[in-house]
């Protein structure tokens, strides 16, 4: 103690500091939230992008190496054509489900963490369906292979929390370049196989090889993603969400098919059902203080404008996936137009789409570095507008057809990057996976309306008695996805900078 009359010393400036900093937020104890972990190790840029490419190119392979199989499949597991959509359908509503849910605990507990179990849970299905002998097996494998889906939002997470913006951008038109890449790798590896090995089952096992080569790949290398906020996993929205959007897509896929006509009770139910539910998840999210997906980010007006866009083009290049490819093998002798191809030079034949989709994927970031963001969805969706006009008009010849379909597949390229990037960068950083996840949801959503769209056209220009529709269906559907293609690029002036935007009430 100091002497009486002497004054008392000043404390420290230390001191003083110390006295006036608080200590740990109790809040963050009451919460259960993690704090936010150290900063990652530092890992080089290209370590980073190879794991990203393997990671897509495994998601590409394990989406495109079952349609060479089908045929075949029929044969060996003693089933029928329509048993087998079912793996097509069951596989869709997997990866509907698991997309919100492994986005929001990837935000919530580190998107490297949850990726590495997302890598094994989509691993583990591969094997059983490497192993399947019967129908069921291959089912329930084709169903725990629709995690894929977590794989885009979870990779994304990770680019965006370790790199600049004009970085995200080149990566995610990388990682968009390679999932299509890996859609024709496994789609050529497997039909090869199918033809020159002599089990016929031997290429149910290139899913599993790709995933098990990204996940030994990623484990050690993959860094993790420099924030981490912790928090409660919405569960009950996740149950709510999952469910609605699982009877949706179910109504969606199969409405049309036999059994499943649309006014018959059985899809009206799931259709109306899926609605319900949806409405309920709304309503139980808004009250809720850490949703599993927040329905608050579509107040934001690019939110809207870019999920508007995805929903346009994704119907567009999803719902003619599976009409072009008949178009191509249909002979003219037999129903009076199509080109008549083998199935092998079908397969050569979609290259120039997909091969013009990669490149409009790499090119989109400089391109919207120079036109602007707004531009660039304008201009990606015109394309895929001119190019389905000019295929109604001219589809007699092969060389104007490859042509037309390659601008096509140039404008989706643009807008695959444009709107998954677009997507991320409208929403705050902590939801980065829950805003990539939002995009694949309206992608799987807009292409299951498209081919739902085109087969109800398809089924009413289909004569009583007859396997093939008539032209007028094909020139119908490629009319409908000029129109809505012409949709986005009036929505797409819609677009704001993000400073012009202003900020949600």
């Amino acid at each position: 103690m100091p002497e009486p009359g002497t004054p008392a010393p000043s404390p420290s400036p230390s001191a003083s500091a110390s006295a006036r900093t608080p200590g740990p937020a109790p809040a963050a104890a009451s919460t259960g939230r993690a704090p936010a972990p150290s900063a990652p190790l530092p890992t080089s840029p290209t370590t980073v992008l190879l794991c990203l490419v393997l990671v897509e190119l495994s998601s590409g392979v394990t989406q495109g190496f079952l349609g060479p199989l089908l045929k075949g499949l029929t044969t060996t597991l003693h089933v029928t054509v329509a048993d087998l959509n079912w793996i097509s359908v069951a596989n869709l509503l997997a990866s509907v489900a698991f997309t919100p849910v492994l986005s929001r605990l990837g935000d919530l507990h580190g998107h490297r963490r949850v990726l590495r179990w997302n890598l094994a849970l989509v691993l583990a299905g591969s094997v059983l369906v490497g192993v399947s002998r019967s129908f069921g097996l291959l089912l329930i494998g084709s169903v725990l292979q629709g995690a894929f889906a977590g794989f885009f939002p979870l990779l994304v997470g990770i680019l965006r929390n370790r790199g600049s913006a004009g970085q995200n951008r080149r990566g995610i038109s990388v990682m968009v370049a390679a999932l299509v890449a890996g859609l024709a790798f496994g789609t050529v590896a497997s039909g090869l196989i199918a033809q020159y090995v002599a089990r016929p089952t031997a290429a149910l096992w290139v899913p599993a090889c790709a995933v098990a080569l990204a996940l030994a790949v990623t484990w050690p290398l993959l860094p993790e993603s420099g924030e981490r906020p912790g928090g409660r996993t919405d569960w009950l929205g996740a149950l709510l969400l999952c469910a609605g959007l699982v009877a949706l897509m179910l109504a969606l896929g199969q409405g049309g098919s036999p059994g499943w006509a649309w006014t018959s009770p059985r899809t009206l139910g799931s259709l109306l059902g899926g609605l319900a539910l949806t409405a309920l998840w709304v309503r139980v999210e808004l009250r809720t203080a850490e949703p599993v997906m927040d329905v608050r980010l579509f107040r934001r007006r690019n939110v809207v404008v870019v999920s508007a866009v995805t929903l346009t083009f994704s119907s567009c290049m999803l719902g003619l996936l599976v009409a072009n490819p008949v178009f191509l093998g249909t002979a003219p002798a037999e129903a009076g137009y199509g080109l008549g191809l083998a199935p092998l030079t079908t397969a050569f034949a979609l290259l120039p789409n997909m091969l013009a989709l990669v490149a409009g994927a790499l090119l989109a970031p400089a391109l919207a570095g120079r036109i602007t963001d707004r531009l660039t969805l304008v201009t990606g969706s015109l394309l895929m507008a001119a190019g389905n006009l000019a295929t109604f008009a001219w589809h007699t010849a092969l060389g104007p057809y490859l042509v037309f379909t390659a601008v096509v597949g140039l404008g989706s390229g643009l807008l695959q990057h444009a709107t998954r990037t677009l997507a991320v960068e409208a929403v705050p950083r902590h939801q980065t996976s829950v805003g990539s996840g939002i995009n694949e949801l309206l992608i799987n959503v807009g292409g299951s309306l498209g081919a739902a769209v085109v087969l109800s056209v398809f089924a009413a220009g289909t004569a009583a008695g007859h396997r093939l529709p008539a032209e007028s269906a094909y020139t119908r559907a490629w009319l409908l996805c000029t129109a809505v293609s012409l949709a986005g690029a009036a929505l797409a002036l819609l677009y704001r900078r993000p400073n012009e935007t202003p900020a949600p009430r």
